[in-house]
């Protein structure tokens, strides 16, 4: 039984339900010695906490995709075949262009969301880079099966989630295709092609969307095996001027980091309440050593550029929640690099899918702007709440702001989760 199926989410609200019936019938009527008695009731209490339990589990769980599957939830699922040593592009001197295409077969994907506007495909793909076996989901927008678009390329979004996360949850919590496909009819923003790659990889542990040879190739599988793939099977443009990343919390993270590591693949990037030093997650890969933490920080990897990449970067964010990791960077970047920050205010919400969700419509008017028409460089000048937007407020500050953080957690972006001190 599938975990985040209609038929669990029934069986824990019937079993939940018989819960709390048993002790109304029963209670008065059990017989036997007194200590039998106590037992047969203290059982019939843990029964009912115990069910009670798991349908908030699977409650929740269903509103905010955190595990996909059983093998996620237990920690049993891995999905690294091999990890060899990629060097500093993670390409292991492969000539990709030299690699034959990859075919992939797409079938229809079950679960929340996944059914809407249009349906969103799967793939089972094996990464001939990074070595990762993975699933990757994508969405076409209603433009590409027109006949006026049949020999039109379109831009891309990498979505990454948080951790735990689902690769679904772009799809079932954000209902990130929901909410574009009107939009996008309307012209308001730009047809792209939604991919939305598995990050957890390993077992109770987030990549970092790092590569750590041994362990796991996640940069690679995500900013080499996945694009690859895309631009095989689909009229999807060419990086890196049609490419982009897009995160929230930890997912927040790998977005702003690949395009910072990789300006020749990604044109820009989308953080919705992350952090630039991977210690921001205290379960990161990238997060072990100096050397990873180092190697894995956009803000250190931007200020490290002799000559300043040509990326735009977004970030959103309350203060202690994602606004100074935003702020750092914005301190520290030289044209062509742009870097545009919101400050949400507290009254926007938590560290949360309703915190992120309504700033779907907003982030994909700045894609639009970036790779959706021609990738211009230019920045938001607007603020969450312009007209067509969902109504949160927030502002494009014109001078970075601690928000109570330390100067070293300002460079460093780490007090958008210290300060915070919550986990997605």
């Amino acid at each position: 039984m599938s975990l985040t199926g209609t038929p669990f989410l029934f069986t824990a609200i019937a079993l939940f339900a018989v819960a709390l019936v048993l002790p109304l019938l029963l209670w008065s009527r059990v017989r036997g010695p007194a200590p039998m008695r106590s037992a047969a009731r203290l059982l019939m209490l843990l029964f009912a906490q115990g069910t009670a339990i798991t349908l908030v589990f699977v409650l929740v769980n269903n509103a905010n995709s955190l595990y996909d599957n059983w093998a996620d939830l237990l920690g049993t699922g891995d999905h690294v075949q091999q990890a060899a040593d990629l060097g500093r592009d993670g390409t292991g001197g492969i000539a990709l262009k030299q690699l034959p295409k990859v075919r992939q077969t797409f079938t229809q994907a079950d679960g929340p969301g996944m059914h809407q506007a249009g349906g969103v495909r799967v793939t089972q793909l094996k990464g001939r880079v990074s070595g990762v076996n993975a699933e990757v989901y994508v969405w076409l927008p209603p433009q590409y099966h027109e006949p006026a678009y049949a020999h039109r390329k379109f831009p891309v979004v990498e979505l990454l989630p948080g951790y735990p996360g689902s690769a679904k949850a772009w799809f079932g919590s954000l209902k990130v295709h929901e909410q574009l496909l009107p939009m996008m009819r309307d012209g308001q923003v730009a047809p792209f092609i939604l991919v939305a790659p598995r990050t957890t990889l390993l077992a109770r542990v987030d990549t970092g969307c790092a590569n750590v040879p041994g362990t796991v190739n996640a940069d690679s599988w995500l900013s080499v095996d996945v694009p690859k793939m895309v631009t095989d099977n689909f009229r999807a443009e060419a990086a890196p001027d049609g490419w982009a990343t897009a995160g929230y919390s930890a997912g927040a993270h790998c977005a702003t980091k690949l395009a910072v590591a990789h300006p020749d693949r990604y044109r820009a990037a989308v953080s919705m309440s992350g952090y630039n030093d991977p210690i921001g997650e205290r379960d990161s890969l990238a997060a072990q050593s100096p050397a990873l933490r180092r190697q894995n920080n956009p803000y250190l990897l931007l200020r490290a550029y002799r000559t300043p990449p040509r990326v735009a970067l977004y970030f959103s964010g309350e203060s202690g929640d994602g606004y100074e990791a935003g702020a750092a960077l914005r301190q520290i970047a030289k044209p062509p690099t742009t870097v545009d920050v919101v400050l949400l205010p507290r009254s926007a919400g938590g560290h949360d899918m309703a915190l992120w969700r309504p700033q779907v419509p907003e982030v994909f008017r700045w894609l639009s702007r970036q790779i959706g028409a021609g990738g211009s460089a230019e920045g938001a000048t607007g603020t969450i709440g312009a007209p067509g937007a969902t109504g949160l407020t927030g502002t494009l500050p014109q001078s970075p702001s601690s928000g109570g953080s330390t100067r070293a957690a300002l460079a460093s972006g780490t007090a958008s989760r210290a300060a915070a001190g919550r986990r997605r």
